[in-house]
């Protein structure tokens, strides 16, 4: 008899969503957290410039609003995007009331130091300087580890979800099983975690691409998981480039903040000639998709490796202030930007879709909650608004908790559904790691010379074919030997790279973080890319869906 981990709760991820759930839910009941990597190896650690809110008084509702359905392409649920903006002040007290401590200014109507990023009508973003996501990661760890209720496991990685008979009732689910938990491995073993309510809290998909700006974990393995456990996904061909990245032979994933555009940053060339105004009329403070785009032209057409962003307008002593961090990292590497324009490029930064959730968190499978990045809640559509994640994620997982507060009562009663231990059966010890290394470098180079920024038809073609062959093999390997960390991050990937790679097939036409050159027109009507696992087919072909059937 192996190892048995039950808990009231489970949830998958230790980034800001994950965390403020666990506490609200710890109220209820016992929580584990398992996080794969060390606590603090999170994308909200890396988070610089903010989390977004209605907070000074020449700011409104409705503004935040119209900003983010501007951003979001056509895409945005309306009744999702004031329901989150609405709840942001109160979000934010609450982080507060948790000890996070954002920037001060006396002399603003919110009594915050308020930033102003690319998309945004008003200083709305709060802040602690630009190092906003180690802040509030340090305030909600300090909490979840001081909690009797709240079990922390680092160093753990969740393998494939665990399914049994019967459902929640009321949970809008479809199908006839329902998650109680998840298969989790540490040290070489895989333990079953058996629980109530899971939660997918594991944040993005970076790691698909070449470039990126996220954290190592961010391998796609909460969409991946839903994915073959049946789950609706939704809008993966929306993936979000950070339009300036750090560029630098000794960096691989440090971004510079949207925030310095928003204190005046300006985007030039080598000839130092600013190049913005020639694509949008708000110039360096256009949306995230319209930015990279640009960039990406600028790059094509110049041949050159990387553009600029000049701040060196602004003063040695207020830069030392506001951007802490990215002042002293590039001065690190050589580059005094108050005095140094800071060579950047695009790099894949925020996946837009992800596993659909409706308003609570649910997911199309009971008992299976998505918060943060791994959701696809209707809040971004087509486009993020910058700052709107960290925003998303604490009003989710409140949602999510205020939820799971109703129906706790009845649910408390109810046994865990069984499940069978993981069985290893023949599998043999993987002896040769290139077999690995090569197929997750040829997965992100694929997937960045292909399915990057701008797209075509071709190109998603050859990408698909290629990712099919890659699939397999890696399928094979799984099934054939003994499963490591490596393994399950691969197979994850792989998984993720189709998925992006056929819902931007499915969708035919240009619209927010998806352009196709050979439909540069947008549909007249907007709608979402839906799908799901196949019934009858290959463990990573979908079956579309129609708006209404999920």
């Amino acid at each position: 008899m192996g190892f048995e981990m039950e808990s009231d709760f489970l949830v998958i991820g230790s980034g800001i969503a994950g965390l403020s759930y666990a506490l609200k839910c710890a109220e209820l009941g016992t929580v584990v957290i398992v996080t794969k990597k060390k606590d603090v190896d999170t994308a909200t650690n890396l988070a610089q410039g903010g989390i977004a809110a209605v907070l000074g008084k020449d700011d409104s509702v409705d503004s935040h609003v119209e900003d983010t359905i501007t951003s979001g392409a056509g895409l945005c649920d309306e009744a999702i995007v004031r329901m989150v903006v609405e709840n942001g002040p109160a979000r934010i007290d609450e982080l507060v009331q948790l000890g996070v401590d954002f920037v001060h200014d006396q002399e603003s109507s919110s009594g915050y130091s308020l930033g102003r990023e690319g998309g945004h009508s008003h200083r709305r973003v709060a802040h602690a300087y630009d190092l906003t996501g180690r802040e509030i990661e340090r305030a909600l760890l300090e909490k979840a580890r001081n909690h009797n209720r709240i079990q922390l496991f680092e160093e753990h990685i969740a393998v494939d979800l665990l399914m049994a008979k019967g459902t929640i009732p009321g949970w809008g689910a479809c199908g006839s099983e329902r998650c109680v938990g998840a298969y989790v491995m540490e040290d070489g073993q895989v333990e079953t975690y058996r629980a109530k309510v899971t939660a997918l809290c594991s944040g993005g998909v970076g790691k698909v691409y070449l470039f990126t700006t996220n954290p190592d974990i961010a391998t796609g393995d909460g969409v991946a998981m839903a994915f073959r456990a049946g789950a609706v996904v939704a809008n993966m061909e929306f993936v979000q480039f950070h339009p300036t990245c750090l560029y630098h032979p000794d960096e691989k994933n440090f971004l510079i903040s949207e925030a310095v555009r928003g204190e005046g940053g300006i985007l030039i060339g080598r000839d130092k000639v600013p190049f913005m105004e020639k694509y949008d009329p708000r110039k360096d403070l256009a949306t995230r998709d319209t930015v990279a785009r640009a960039i990406d032209k600028e790059l094509k057409e110049t041949g050159e490796d990387c553009v600029y962003l000049d701040i060196t307008q602004r003063d040695s002593a207020y830069l030392k202030k506001r951007f802490p961090t990215i002042y002293q990292r590039c001065l690190l590497r050589g580059i005094d930007i108050s005095k140094d324009p800071i060579p950047v490029v695009p790099a894949a930064h925020y996946m837009c879709g992800g596993v659909k959730t409706d308003s609570k968190g649910r997911t199309s499978i009971s008992g299976l909650i998505a918060l943060g990045e791994t959701a696809c809640t209707g809040l971004h559509g087509g486009n993020r608004l910058a700052s709107n994640s960290l925003l998303e994620a604490v009003v989710f997982a409140d949602s999510a908790a205020n939820y799971c507060r109703g129906i706790w009562p009845a649910l408390k009663k109810e046994p865990i559904g069984q499940v069978d231990e993981w069985k290893s059966g023949d599998a043999r010890k993987l002896s040769e790691e290139i077999l690995i290394n090569h197929n997750w470098d040829s997965i992100r180079r694929v997937m960045w010379n292909y399915v990057g920024i701008v797209r075509s038809m071709k190109r998603l073609t050859l990408a698909k074919k290629r990712m099919e062959a890659i699939y397999e093999e890696i399928d094979l390997h799984y099934r054939e030997y003994l499963v490591t960390p490596d393994m399950v991050e691969l197979r994850n990937i792989a998984l993720i790279a189709l998925l992006i790679i056929q819902s931007a097939m499915e969708r035919k036409e240009s619209r927010g973080l998806h352009y196709l050159i050979d439909f540069k027109e947008q549909y007249e009507r907007a709608h979402q890319t839906l799908v799901r696992k196949k019934a009858a087919g290959k463990s990573w072909e979908i079956e579309i869906l129609m708006e209404g059937e999920a």
